[in-house]
C-alpha cells in the first residue's frame, strides 16, 4: 500500500471548522496519506513518527516506503467538488456566446440546438469528449464532479448519456427535464408523461439524483413536482434548477421535497431566503452563468447571512457557462457576490460536498478519501487575488497523483 507525507505546508485548509474559521486552518502542517484515504493530519514537527507509524506493512515486514513531498511553505486545500455540471454533450454554440456578447438576451431554448448536436454523436465521440473535460477538470484541481443528463430528451439519448456519465463518476443526475423537445412542442403532456415514466425507468440503474429545471420556459411548479416525485419513488434524490431567471416556485418546492440542493438562486424572495436557512437543502451558486450571460450575480452574502449553506460550482455547459474552472468561480464569488476567500474556498469544497450530500470529500480529516491539491501559492486567498492564474501544482485523488 502507498503512503505519502506532504510536509512543510504553510497553510493547509482542513474544512474541519473550527469557532470563526470553517476553513479550519492549520499553519506549519502535514498530511499522511495511506492508500486512498488520510491517515493524519497535524502540525509538520510531529509528523515522522505518524508517518513511520501508519506506513507500517500490515504482513508484519519492513514499513511501506513514503514517499515525502515538501511543500516549501505553500497551502494546500481540498480537491474542488463540483456539484453541477453538463459534460456530455455534442457540438457547440459560440456563435449564440458572441450573440449574446452583442446583446441578444440568454433564454433556454438554445439547449434544444445542444440536443440535435449530441443526438447526431455517436457513443465514442461523446465518450471521448466527456473524457477531455475530466482531465480539464482534474488538471484544474477538481477531484469529485457531479454530471447531468439532459441533451438526449430521448428514451434511448437519456439512458446513454447517463451510461457514459457512470463511467467517469458515481454522481449522476437524470435531467431528462431540461426542456420539451421540439418534437413535443404541442404535446408537453406527453414529454413530461415520458420523463416520469419509460425515460425514468430506463436512466434510473445508472444515476443517483433526479433534476428539474423550473423555470419560465422549461418546466411548470407542477411538472417539476410530478418528476421529481416519480425519480424520489424510485429511488433517487432529489436537486432543482431554480429561481435562474426570475423569482418562481423551485426554492419553495425543492425545500418542501427535500433536496439536496436547488442550484442557481439567482432572484430569490425573503420567504426563498429563510426556507433555506431552516432546512437541510444547499444553494448552490453558478456565477459562471452570471459571467457568461451578463445576468445579475445571486447575492451570496444575504444567503450566508442568514444562515444557509452555500456551495459553488461550474454549471460547466456548452451554453450559458462553457468553463470547469472553480478557481474561476472562487474569484467570481469574491470579486461579484460578497463572499470573503475563506467562504468561496469552502464552498468550493465542502459545501459542495454537502450538496452532494458527501462526507468522505471536500475536507482534509482522517478518514476522508486522500483528495489533496498543492497550490503554487502560500495561501488560499491568491485562487481570488490572481484570477486567470493556474496556480493548481499537484493534484491526488483517492491518493494517486493526477498531475505534476
Amino acid at each position: 500500500m502507498s503512503a505519502v507525507l506532504i510536509t512543510n505546508i504553510g497553510e493547509l485548509t482542513t474544512n474541519v471548522g473550527a469557532e470563526g474559521d470553517p476553513c479550519g486552518t492549520m499553519t506549519d502542517a502535514a498530511v499522511l496519506v495511506v492508500g486512498d484515504r488520510i491517515a493524519w493530519v497535524g502540525p509538520a514537527a510531529e509528523a515522522p513518527d505518524a508517518s513511520a507509524r501508519f506506513a507500517r506493512s500490515t504482513t508484519g515486514g519492513e514499513p511501506h516506503a513514503v514517499e515525502v513531498v515538501d511543500a516549501g511553505g505553500r497551502a494546500v486545500i481540498p480537491g474542488f467538488v463540483d456539484s453541477h455540471t453538463h459534460l456530455v454533450f455534442g457540438g457547440d454554440r459560440a456563435e449564440e456566446f458572441a450573440a449574446r456578447m452583442a446583446g441578444q438576451s440568454y433564454a433556454a431554448g438554445g439547449i434544444r440546438t445542444t440536443v440535435a448536436a449530441t443526438r447526431a454523436a455517436t457513443d465514442d465521440e461523446l465518450r471521448h469528449r466527456l473524457s477531455g473535460f475530466v482531465d480539464e477538470l482534474h488538471a484544474q484541481g477538481t477531484t469529485t464532479f457531479e454530471v447531468k443528463t439532459g441533451y438526449g430528451l430521448t428514451v434511448a439519448d437519456e439512458e446513454r448519456l447517463a451510461r457514459l456519465a457512470a463511467e467517469v463518476t458515481p454522481e449522476v443526475t437524470f435531467l431528462g427535464a431540461h426542456v420539451v423537445p421540439v418534437e413535443y412542442a404541442d404535446r408537453r403532456d406527453d414529454y413530461v408523461d415520458l420523463v416520469a415514466g419509460p425515460m425514468l425507468d430506463a436512466v434510473a440503474p445508472h444515476s443517483r439524483w433526479i433534476d428539474v429545471f423550473c423555470e419560465t420556459g422549461a418546466f411548470t411548479p407542477a411538472e417539476t413536482e410530478r418528476i421529481l416525485a416519480a425519480g424520489a419513488a424510485r429511488g433517487l434524490g432529489i436537486r432543482v434548477h431554480g429561481n435562474q431567471l426570475g423569482q418562481g416556485d423551485g426554492v419553495r418546492i425543492a425545500v418542501a421535497l427535500g433536496a439536496a440542493s436547488v442550484d442557481h438562486c439567482t432572484y430569490l424572495s425573503d420567504d426563498d431566503v429563510a426556507s433555506l436557512a431552516a432546512s437541510d437543502t444547499v444553494a448552490t451558486l453558478l456565477p459562471g452563468v452570471e459571467f457568461s450571460t451578463r445576468q445579475p450575480y445571486p447575492d451570496a452574502r444575504r444567503l450566508i447571512d442568514a444562515g444557509v449553506t452555500v456551495a459553488l460550482a461550474s454549471d460547466c455547459n456548452p451554453g450559458s457557462s462553457f468553463t470547469s474552472s472553480m478557481p474561476l468561480m472562487i474569484a467570481l464569488a469574491v470579486r461579484e457576490m460578497g463572499m470573503t476567500p475563506a467562504e468561496a474556498v469552502w464552498a468550493a469544497t465542502a459545501g459542495g460536498a454537502r450538496a452532494l450530500r458527501r462526507d468522505d470529500v471536500g475536507v482534509i480529516a482522517p478518514g476522508a478519501r486522500a483528495d489533496l491539491v498543492l497550490l503554487n501559492a502560500l495561501t488560499r486567498v491568491h485562487l481570488a487575488y490572481r484570477p486567470g492564474v493556474p496556480l493548481v501544482e499537484r493534484v491526488w485523488r483517492g491518493g494517486a497523483e493526477l498531475t505534476r
